[in-house]
């Protein structure tokens, strides 16, 4: 995995510096996920690993398959067929995004609840995690049940845990102490 990561890390800013220079961030982030999915998909592997499949035939099908594509995003495509580099679409995809939140002054958030959110009350705890973090906050619920209530939030490598879960498991760790 770290290699991938290495190995797509100039894509990726190069991709960036793209989508930057043309202001077309959010296209380019569309475009690379719909690309690192179809780079993923099993049926595409066979082809991409498949040594019969010339260069040109597998960005043909590869640019059909991931969709509609401004003409840099094809050619970016061709380079990553011809560079055999389409495998690590989804780490670029990943790193784009890392780079887009980062000019953005965005962070993404998982808030793992209990139970449903609605509007008002996922609307107070992003205002409130702003205001910690001093930055924009993309948030994304997922549905936990195991938390048995409150929520548990992962920015990165930071976890606020306030679940009913975590406050028991922080209890039982201090009566064993």
């Amino acid at each position: 995995m770290a290699e991938n990561v290495t190995v797509a890390r100039p894509y990726a800013e190069a991709a960036f510096q793209l989508a930057r220079s043309g202001g077309a961030l959010a296209a380019w982030q569309s475009a690379l996920e719909r690309m690192a999915a179809a780079a993923a998909d099993a049926r595409m592997l066979e082809c991409i690993a498949d040594p019969r499949v010339s260069p040109a035939a597998l960005t043909e099908l590869f640019v059909g398959v991931a969709g509609e594509l401004s003409a840099e995003q094809r050619n970016f495509a061709s380079v990553l067929v011809d560079n055999r580099r389409l495998t690590v679409l989804p780490e670029i995809s990943v790193l784009f995004d890392e780079l887009k939140n980062a000019q953005e002054s965005t962070r993404e958030a998982v808030v793992s609840s209990a139970f449903p959110l609605d509007d008002a009350q996922l609307a107070n705890l992003v205002a409130d995690l702003e205001r910690k973090f001093g930055c924009k906050i993309k948030a994304t619920v997922a549905i936990a049940p195991e938390l048995i209530g409150g929520v548990r939030i992962a920015l990165g490598d930071q976890v606020i845990d306030a679940s009913v879960r975590g406050k028991l498991n922080a209890m039982a760790a201090s009566l064993k102490n």
